[in-house]
């Protein structure tokens, strides 16, 4: 049962990701979602569960602190990919080098983030199968989103259309692979609670410093303004949905 809705995330992200490649001439205004669905994410998903596992072990300051530290982490890295190329006669190149790599950095963030939800689909069902339940729709609900957040990484960041499907499958697969690696072992609550608490410091940045300033720039703002509203409010109502 398990490796069977594993595989239906498989479908969702790759249908978002195709989403993003069939309307990539509207990318600014999905790329207003995206922000806004990144940022859902952390804060409306991850962080609440990073919070709720980890109350047992040390208090809330203490994950809003890894939080901090993978935004701080994410930046450092961005900051070093983006310095490790010249600043002369060879800026525009270096700097679609540098965006090659941020967008390899971000959508490998993406999967890495898919494959913890394939193994959060896993462990949940190893406590019971209703939470089992609840956790794959909240996962099935917001890999769509995933999947156009990984398209659009790619494609923001200087890369092909084929580069992006190369990783979109990567983030498509993922979940299968987290969800098939729970027969194997199990992963401590509190070790699961600073991973999610890592990877919401991570999706913050992308969606503030990365994906909104993006969207806006040369765009109708208040279009994708409304859209990244919007795409906060779509994972707020699936997630608040899913925990019913």
């Amino acid at each position: 049962m398990v490796l069977i809705i594993a595989f239906c995330t498989f479908v969702s992200t790759l249908v978002g990701g195709l989403f993003a490649l069939r309307f990539r001439d509207q990318l600014h205004l999905v790329l207003g979602f995206s922000a806004g669905a990144v940022m859902g994410v952390a804060f409306f998903d991850l962080l609440p569960e990073s919070i709720s596992l980890g109350s047992k072990f040390f208090g809330g300051s203490t994950v809003t602190s890894f939080v901090a530290l993978g935004f701080i982490l994410y930046l450092f890295l961005d900051r070093a990919i983006a310095l490790s190329f010249p600043h002369d006669t060879e800026v525009a190149e270096g700097h679609a080098h540098a965006a090659h790599h941020r967008g390899i950095l971000g959508a490998g963030s993406l999967s890495a983030h898919s494959f913890l939800d394939g193994v959060a689909i896993g462990l949940a069902f190893q406590v019971s199968a209703a939470i089992g339940w609840v956790v794959a729709f909240a996962v099935l609900a917001h890999d769509f989103s995933d999947g156009i957040n990984t398209v659009n990484l790619v494609l923001k960041n200087k890369g092909e259309k084929n580069a992006a499907f190369r990783w979109l499958m990567v983030d498509a697969i993922a979940p299968v692979l987290g969800a098939g690696s729970t027969l194997l072992f199990t992963l401590p609550e509190k070790s699961l609670s600073i991973v999610l608490a890592l990877f919401s410091g991570f999706f913050i940045y992308i969606g503030a410093s990365d994906l909104i300033p993006e969207s806006h720039h040369g765009h109708p703002k208040f279009l994708t303004t409304a859209m990244t509203a919007l795409g906060m409010l779509v994972l707020f109502l699936i997630i608040r949905f899913a925990s019913l």
